[in-house]
């Protein structure tokens, strides 16, 4: 049996558990607190307006990718370590578009879909290797693509042949370039690849078939310099399931995950100042410099030194460093569309990056990431920091209260519905993401 086969296999027969259908809960929580504002119009964005003058027909394949958008829209949505990218703004839009012409299906038929597109996600992670983003592909647009396939071939309960060709339809359709990361074709990605899952599903549906075996096989060497490991797609399927380890990382911050360390290491150091009883003016006044360190290419996907407008500075570890040294935060202000805070940008600037050479390559274990910040002070003493990812992801994060934040008071409901505890939830939910999509 081909690894295409083998993938659809257990993407038809294999079982969610219930504390995986909790973690897709949790999810689908987040989902909301990150698309909600966008859709409502509560923070600047020209994308959603422009896209809806090209998508705006109601259909589910335009749905998808709106709601794919408006999720990724703020870089404020979850992120896995095996998938390398952010799987519930691919996979839950997609659901969400489908279900909308499907309104019997039950909670767990949906959370097992969700479930199994995020077990699909981490298994193309691990198969296409780091090599695969290192080239400079997208993850999330790419193996996204393959991954929103997945949950609905589940979710439509297809065979496993129908799967198989079904991926093997997304597969040829998968794009998406690194090169976009400070623009809004960024989180049109996410978009892209949930209407492209849509189609490849409709497709299917309709009669269309494609070559059932050694597609995704064919698709992984080809993206991955030959560094692909196709066995990884099934090996220890849902053992556990990857919605529960390593899990879903949901952001505190609204900012590319590969600045959140850096940023966590400047507020301690702010935290440690502040609190030997120092005004913060005196810090800021004796900074000369500031270095960032981290492991040769652990920059990779904060390329942005100096960034012209809040978009670009998600993706700014000059920018990140400086805002949370002066605000002790990272507000969604600082990182909407429009220009940058010209009180920041000044301090940016006096941030250098130094990468590590002491330290193995990020690409070869991402996961021990990390970022060294150190304050050089005009009385010649200096002030460092350490901060690891591991450190980062220990540190939970309350998705209720950002779902509550997001929300704010004028939805009640919502928030009631977004527990999922029936039927009737999930529709109310699916109700209000599509009504939020009209002019």
């Amino acid at each position: 049996m081909s690894g295409t086969a083998a993938l659809a296999e257990r993407i038809v027969h294999s079982q969610p558990d219930a504390r995986a259908r909790d973690h897709a809960r949790q999810g689908i929580a987040d989902f909301l607190a990150v698309s909600w504002p966008v859709l409502q119009g509560q923070v600047p964005d020209s994308g959603l307006p422009a896209l809806r003058t090209v998508y705006g027909d109601g259909g589910i394949r335009s749905q998808a990718l709106l709601l794919g958008y408006a999720g990724h829209a703020l870089d404020y949505d979850d992120f896995h370590a095996d998938f390398r990218g952010h799987p519930s703004v691919v996979i839950l839009p997609a659901l969400f578009a489908w279900l909308s012409g499907q309104p019997a299906a039950s909670v767990e038929q949906f959370c097992d879909a969700y479930v199994v597109g995020v077990e699909t996600a981490g298994r193309l992670g691990l198969a296409a290797s780091q090599q695969h983003y290192a080239l400079g592909y997208h993850n999330t647009a790419t193996l996204g693509t393959l991954a929103a396939a997945a949950a609905l071939a589940r979710f439509l309960g297809l065979s496993a042949a129908a799967t198989a060709s079904l991926l093997g339809i997304a597969a040829t359709q998968a794009s998406g370039l690194r090169a976009q990361f400070g623009s809004a074709v960024k989180p049109l990605h996410a978009g892209l690849a949930a209407e492209r899952a849509v189609t490849s599903a409709q497709l299917t549906l309709a009669g269309m078939t494609g070559r059932p075996e050694n597609v995704i096989e064919s698709f992984l060497a080809a993206s991955s310099d030959g560094q692909a490991q196709p066995e990884k797609l099934t090996q220890n399927w849902g053992q556990p399931w990857r919605i529960s380890a390593p899990g879903l990382e949901f952001k505190p911050f609204p900012t590319c995950a590969g600045t959140h360390s850096a940023a966590e290491a400047a507020g301690l150091l702010r935290q440690q100042w502040l609190s030997s009883g120092q005004p913060l003016d005196a810090l800021l006044r004796q900074i000369v410099a500031i270095t960032v360190a981290f492991p040769p290419g652990g920059d990779i996907a904060a390329p942005v030194t100096v960034p012209v407008n809040g978009i670009e500075a998600r993706f700014s570890l000059e920018y990140v460093i400086a805002a949370m040294l002066i605000y002790g935060d990272l507000r969604l202000s600082d990182f909407a569309e429009g220009d940058v805070n010209p009180e920041i940008m000044p301090l940016a600037a006096r941030v250098r990056r130094m990468p590590d050479p002491s330290a193995p390559p990020d690409a070869l274990n991402p996961a021990q990431r990390f970022h060294r910040v150190t304050l050089s002070l005009a009385d010649g003493s200096t002030r460092h920091q350490q901060r690891t990812r591991q450190e980062s992801l220990a540190e939970d994060v309350d998705v209720g209260r950002k779902l509550r934040l997001a929300l704010g008071d004028s939805s009640p409901e919502l928030l009631a519905h977004s527990a999922l505890r029936s039927t009737a939830d999930l529709q109310a939910v699916t109700d209000a993401l599509l009504q939020s999509l009209r002019p």
